[in-house]
């Protein structure tokens, strides 16, 4: 029993060395002890704060990216979008030019025919006026006194107009 229970001078030297190492480090060690606990809360606090900080501006800094690519996303279909208008606008303004072009055409190739045609028909008129001349001429020439006569060789100038 006398191992468990210490003795009263074993009590009163180590009561002593602990009460004088406890003095010298509250003398020399205490300060610079409490000083690097508080300097190190302090930094371990700053810390803190600085990472709370950093979180709240890259928080900040996604809303950014995102409103970001948001309005790049709108401007990109309003951009897509002003490129299909011009692109139909430039489409339909070549078709109406064509179909311009095509009715001028078409007009101008009716007129040129319809001259062409007045112009045969002329000229078949005074082709006809011009035989029509030559065979009086050529009746009057001959008077005949025969009407049957003068109705062979009508027939036969008419004949002979025809091959030429």
């Amino acid at each position: 029993m006398s191992l468990l229970l210490p003795h009263l001078g074993l009590i009163f030297w180590t009561l002593l060395a602990f009460l004088i190492v406890f003095f010298i480090l509250k003398k020399f060690a205490w300060k610079q002890i409490i000083s690097g606990l508080n300097e190190r809360e302090s930094n371990i606090a700053d810390a803190i704060a600085s990472a709370e900080k950093v979180k709240k501006e890259m928080t900040q800094l996604k809303s950014d990216n995102e409103a970001l690519l948001q309005s790049a996303r709108e401007e990109r279909a309003l951009l897509l979008k002003e490129a299909k208008d011009i692109k139909d606008k430039m489409i339909n303004d070549a078709k109406e030019e064509a179909k311009n072009q095509a009715t001028k055409i078409i007009a101008d190739a009716n007129a040129s025919i319809h001259h062409q045609k007045m112009a045969a028909l002329t000229d078949i008129k005074n082709q006809v006026g011009k035989m029509v001349v030559e065979v009086s001429e050529k009746i009057l020439r001959r008077e005949l006194a025969d009407k049957a006569q003068q109705e062979t060789y009508i027939s036969q100038l008419a004949e002979e107009i025809k091959m030429n």
